[in-house]
């Protein structure tokens, strides 16, 4: 194992989107087995600092790979085009409008069901969203415009929080 490996290679994938979530949690099961800390008692202290580093990084790796959000982003990243959603939050006109409507749709729920209908909503788009980053970054390997995909999909993210935070109050109001 080398440090200074990609997420991809210290796992043995293929640089793509399209990954199997099971291969991924497979692999960092054998990686966290080969690098465990307690399999290097025998030789030492420092054995087993860099033991515990490799764990870290495997870790990290692992919730890298495994979300394809945080996937979409690293790759877009490893090919020259950054996410930056810190200082990027320019969205298009029309991306901007369908936030506002599930604002205003998550502000005027007033029951479950609607909630269930805005979550469900957001779903969808969340999927057509997952798949256009795969056929930008594992077909036409367009990465700059992979990474429009990667900031709506972070929006939408935090709006799906949104959504599950106020199904928690209306939890704790009925309750």
């Amino acid at each position: 194992m080398n440090l200074q490996s990609d997420d991809f290679e210290l796992f043995g994938l293929q640089q793509k989107f399209a990954q199997d979530r099971a291969i991924i949690d497979a692999r960092w099961k054998d990686l966290q087995r080969e690098a465990h800390p307690d399999k290097f008692a025998a030789q030492g202290a420092a054995a087993q600092r860099v033991a515990m580093q490799w764990s870290v990084r495997i870790n990290e790796a692992h919730q890298r790979l495994k979300d394809p959000l945080r996937r979409a982003a690293y790759l877009c990243e490893l090919r020259g085009a950054p996410v930056n959603a810190e200082n990027n939050t320019a969205m298009p006109a029309e991306f901007l409008m369908q936030q506002m409507e599930w604002r205003e749709a998550l502000d005027e729920a007033q029951d479950v069901e609607a909630l269930d209908a805005l979550r469900a909503e957001v779903g969808r788009r969340r999927q057509t969203l997952l798949q256009r980053c795969e056929q930008l970054i594992d077909v036409a390997q367009d990465y700059a415009a992979a990474v429009a995909q990667v900031r709506a999909l972070m929006f939408i993210e935090r709006f799906a929080q949104d959504i599950d935070n106020r199904y928690e109050k209306m939890e704790s109001r009925a309750g």
